[in-house]
């Protein structure tokens, strides 16, 4: 026991030894102040890292083919909550409308119209709700 007493004595008294800071008077050094030159220095060297950022984010824009517009194909027609957490979404793909159940574990294709089968979302007379339920049933009056 003894030993490792000595030895972490010896460890702490050599590495303060090897890391003290030189005893110097701070007071002696002369105060520098920052010049235009620093300051333009700096200025470009921002203007440099952000120049560097804008062309990472635009490569990787290129790189996986992101879009920015509004070109989205895709777009929610209309939901109806079941329930805390479960929904039933009317999802519009290009011509394809899809009915989708939406847990918080799984998202579940409930049923894909196509063409005429197509539900009008500008339609201000039914709610969502009654629509899916009228296709839900087999019913094609929608």
């Amino acid at each position: 026991m003894s030993k490792k007493i000595g030895i972490s004595g010896f460890l702490f008294c050599w590495f303060s030894a090897c890391f003290a800071v030189p005893d110097t008077d701070l007071s002696k050094q002369p105060v520098r102040t920052i010049s235009y030159g620093d300051m333009l220095h700096w200025s470009v060297g921002l203007l440099i890292v952000l120049a560097i950022f804008f062309l990472c984010v635009w490569g990787l824009r290129k790189i996986n083919g992101i879009t920015v517009g509004s070109t989205e194909k895709m777009h929610i027609v209309g939901g109806l909550s079941l329930g805390i957490r479960e929904k039933v979404i009317l999802l519009q793909v290009g011509k394809k409308q899809l009915i989708l159940s939406v847990t918080p574990g799984r998202i579940e294709t409930l049923h894909v119209l196509e063409g005429d089968d197509c539900l009008n979302s500008n339609e201000p007379t039914k709610g969502f709700g009654e629509i899916v339920s009228h296709v839900m049933e087999g019913r094609s009056d929608a």
